[in-house]
């Protein structure tokens, strides 16, 4: 069994080539501050990387095998689901989080397995990430967008609400029509009476972003974030795991991600100046991973999950 990687330095990254189900084994017991968990979704197919053939453009069909998302039942899908969800309720502090990253094939049955495994009162909402890739459905309403769920292990979590990136400019009529004091120090603000206590609201600081979040393009719905692109089926974009991370940890914290593949969660941790572990059952999930990170040099150590 690996040393628990609690003391690993700020800007690390380990990853362990295993299953989430044994992420206790290799992370300390209330040590982890985020974990962000997107796991496969119950979509009943088998998802390769994006490879690239001589003469072709970029394609699936011929690409490495990245997972099987294929199940016997929705309900052997939640077996499988709950008991990792179990392990990393394990390794969270007292003051972590979990976001859970799924979408409509499943979301609402988890949630009621993660009421059975932290306790309904642990519910901290969900956030809606529109991916802008638009729908394909025919018939019925599109689904165009995907659903984190936030769980948290106690009363005192880590909620970074004044951070750049869980703000919003405010709207220019807004600006205009409240926005109209100025401090000692030049600072636009306006103040709101409520309950008997006085608020004060600074321009400058923008307003907290809501539970929709539609600014932070999957990799196919805008161009330039092509750029990102490793390939690797499922990714999501760098500014979506930064805003994660910069939410719910701070400089120090460990962060964990024990279905990583392409390694964005541990990308962003890493460039935040947090620990980071990943693990994955894929090998082609392991290898991008690496690579990744490596091109990004950050630093980071590979073991065998059974190592």
């Amino acid at each position: 069994m690996m040393e628990p990687c609690a003391n690993a330095e700020p800007g690390q990254v380990r990853l362990i080539r295993g299953d989430a189900l044994d992420i206790g084994q290799h992370v300390a017991k209330e040590s982890v501050d985020l974990a962000y968990l997107d796991p496969p979704f119950a979509v009943g197919v088998t998802f390769r990387a994006r490879a690239e053939a001589p003469g072709t453009t970029l394609n699936r069909e011929s690409g490495e095998v990245a997972y099987h998302d294929r199940w016997p039942s929705l309900e052997a899908y939640l077996a499988w689901l709950e008991v990792r969800l179990d392990r990393v309720r394990s390794v969270l502090s007292l003051q972590g989080t979990l976001w859970l990253h799924l979408d409509q094939r499943a979301v609402h049955e988890a949630k009621v397995a993660c009421d059975r495994v932290f306790g309904r009162p642990s519910f901290l909402g969900e956030v809606i990430w529109i991916p802008g890739n638009g729908s394909k459905k025919r018939r019925g309403p599109g689904m165009s967008h995907q659903t984190i769920l936030l769980y948290t292990r106690g009363k005192e979590y880590v909620w970074n609400a004044h951070d750049p990136a869980l703000r919003a400019p405010f709207a220019s009529t807004s600006l205009a029509m409240h926005f109209k004091n100025t401090d000692e120090h030049g600072r636009s603000f306006r103040e709101r009476t409520l309950g008997g206590k006085t608020y004060r609201y600074y321009a400058d600081q923008g307003r907290a972003l809501g539970s929709v979040w539609s600014d932070c393009p999957a990799m196919v719905a805008n161009t330039p974030l092509r750029k990102e692109s490793t390939g690797y089926p499922t990714q999501k974009p760098l500014k979506l795991l930064e805003r994660i991370v910069r939410a719910s940890s701070v400089e120090g914290s460990l962060v964990l991600d024990p279905f990583c593949g392409s390694g964005t969660t541990l990308h962003a941790a890493a460039t935040l100046g947090r620990r980071a572990v990943g693990s994955d059952m894929s090998e082609l999930a392991i290898a991008t991973t690496r690579q990744r990170l490596s091109d990004a040099n950050i630093s980071v150590t590979v073991q065998d999950g059974h190592g």
